[in-house]
């Protein structure tokens, strides 16, 4: 059992300052295994919205919630947004008898009620599955390769690790994108469109393809690359634009967040496999992306590109400053045109270039080679 003391923490901060805190997250990412370490599932202090007794029983919520005491949790809070402005009477009540933690698999963006309603008043932190701060650095490839879903993560094998993410994705396709969100298409055309998104992990987004493969409009494919990024399975990285006479790129890069539902779409079983694969590199930057921004927590995060060629993998602003970090899955990644011209034209305090090695060295006054394993510590000394 792998513990998740730094989100239970966060948690109790949290409650401590805030009337009430929602614990936002992938679907199967350990939500409600952590929420149940604060109020047993059987307490009426606990409702799970996708229990159907509990659906009966929450017809009318300000009855079921006004006289409760204490901390109430309300599971899978998306099934029913119209509680939000509910919520907001309740946590205005003076004194205060009762606050809640609510638990989402959607964002912010696809729950619009939590920001109208509960501005002021709701903290919002956002789980993953595991991460390398939490599975230590031998384990480092398992987590490449299977994700950090749980259920995934802890499977007996690869093989199991495998049918799970299949499975995952078949219900999720079903029910978290075709019944929740309401969308009058075929899974297996929706299958088809993930499965092109995870060919596109990496690159720039260009809806034209893809449109023209499933003879749908640009603003349907958009449509449906906003609900995957709402619904946390896929990161759109937008790009930075910076006040020079370069022309720049301006389209997103789309990376799907969890590595290991990357590889099952793209039909990698086990690790052995993973160098052999032409998504390789690919792969490796997405899930050093996202490991990053879980250990660093920049304030804010962007790529940069020109149409000349000139790239920075992430730009990104902590305590007010510039830095930029470029991922190389090299031996002895040395400086490059693009590293130059990213610290010409951004203006960045300092470029980290994270590779697989062991060694950290500088190749520049203003760049550091800085192994992957110092990620999980939050690569200090380079950014504040």
């Amino acid at each position: 059992m792998i513990e998740r003391d730094y989100y239970k923490k966060y948690i109790e901060r949290a409650l401590d300052r805030s009337r009430a805190v929602a614990l936002l997250g992938p679907r199967q990412c350990g939500k409600t295994t952590l929420a149940r370490q604060f109020v047993d599932i059987h307490s009426p202090n606990y409702f799970d919205l996708e229990d159907p007794s509990t659906l009966i029983g929450f017809e009318d919520p300000k009855t079921a919630l006004e006289h409760l005491k204490g901390l109430v949790v309300i599971d899978e809070v998306q099934r029913r947004p119209d509680v939000f402005p509910l919520f907001r009477v309740l946590l205005d009540r003076v004194p205060l008898p009762a606050k809640f933690l609510i638990l989402g698999s959607a964002s912010p963006d696809l729950l619009k009620q939590s920001s109208e309603s509960l501005a002021g008043r709701l903290e919002l932190i956002e789980m993953h599955g595991f991460g390398l701060s939490e599975i230590g650095e031998k384990k480092q490839m398992r987590l490449w390769n299977r994700g950090g879903f749980p259920l995934s993560f802890l499977a007996k094998n690869d093989a199991d690790s495998f049918a799970w993410r299949t499975s995952f994705i078949k219900t999720f396709l079903e029910r978290d994108l075709r019944d929740a969100q309401g969308l009058d298409v075929p899974a297996v055309t929706l299958h088809r469109f993930w499965i092109m998104l995870a060919h596109s992990h990496g690159q720039i987004w260009n809806a034209s393809p893809i449109a023209s493969s499933l003879g749908l409009t640009h603003p349907t494919v958009r449509k449906y690359l906003d609900i995957l990024t709402g619904l946390f399975m896929v990161r759109q990285l937008q790009p930075w634009y910076a006040n020079i006479k370069k022309r720049q790129v301006k389209s997103p890069k789309i990376y799907i967040r969890d590595t290991g539902l990357l590889h099952t779409l793209i039909g990698i079983k086990t690790e052995a496999e993973i160098p052999r694969h032409p998504m390789c590199g690919a792969s490796w930057e997405g899930f050093v992306i996202e490991e990053f921004i879980r250990s660093v927590e920049p304030d804010d995060i962007y790529y940069w590109a020109t149409h000349q060629g000139a790239e920075i993998d992430l730009v990104f602003f902590k305590g007010g400053r510039m830095y930029g970090i470029e991922v190389k899955r090299q031996d002895a990644p040395t400086m490059t045109r693009s590293i130059e011209t990213a610290l010409e034209h951004l203006k960045l305090e300092r470029i980290a270039v994270i590779y697989p090695g062991t060694r950290r060295y500088s190749i520049h006054k203003k760049v550091d080679v800085v192994p992957f394993d110092e990620i999980a510590g939050g690569m200090k000394g380079l950014f504040g």
